[in-house]
């Protein structure tokens, strides 16, 4: 997928300083810098050792800068089976309008499509009108009868554990 401004490719290792930063950008925009705590180092085990758990698509400029990123990995629904789970979709400031989202979007759609998947979900923050905009523009589902939960890397530490044999 290519366009006069930008190309739409598979993400490789050596992209991962550049979609780190782009992590960081959206850290910032999301009002919590405060809570990246990926690695380089652990981005490369987690995308690209023995059992590597998600794939991302970049959007590269015509000078190599990545100006935007897509990063999913995969899930299991006990009613639909397969699914995709798009993480992040992400695209710098300055580079925003020029349809970079839309492509990258398009690239999680065909990897589904290359999967079978029977879903792809993701999650948008409820202040976020630009990008709640944008998937409504692409007729996605905004539910909000789902809560999302979570324990972090301390509670998972501190949880009362048995050792399963």
């Amino acid at each position: 997928m290519s366009t006069e401004s930008f190309s739409i490719r598979r993400g490789t290792e050596n992209d991962l300083p550049q979609v780190l930063a782009l992590i960081n950008e959206l850290a910032v925009y999301e009002k919590a810098p405060h809570e990246v705590e990926n690695t380089l180092e652990r981005m490369q085990e987690d995308g690209f050792g023995p059992n590597a758990i998600f794939g991302f698509f970049v959007a590269q400029l015509p000078n190599g800068q990545i100006a935007g990123l897509a990063l999913y990995y995969y899930r299991y629904s006990t009613w639909k089976g397969r699914s995709l789970y798009l993480e992040d979709l992400v695209v710098t400031q300055s580079q925003r309008g020029k349809g970079i989202g839309q492509k990258l979007f398009d690239a999680i759609m065909w990897q589904a499509q290359q999967d079978d998947c029977r879903l792809v979900t993701w999650q948008v923050l409820d202040w976020n009108e630009p990008a709640i905009a944008f998937y409504k523009k692409l007729g996605a589902e905004l539910e909000d009868e789902w809560i999302n939960c979570k324990l972090r890397h301390a509670q998972i530490q501190a949880y009362p554990t048995t050792p399963i044999p």
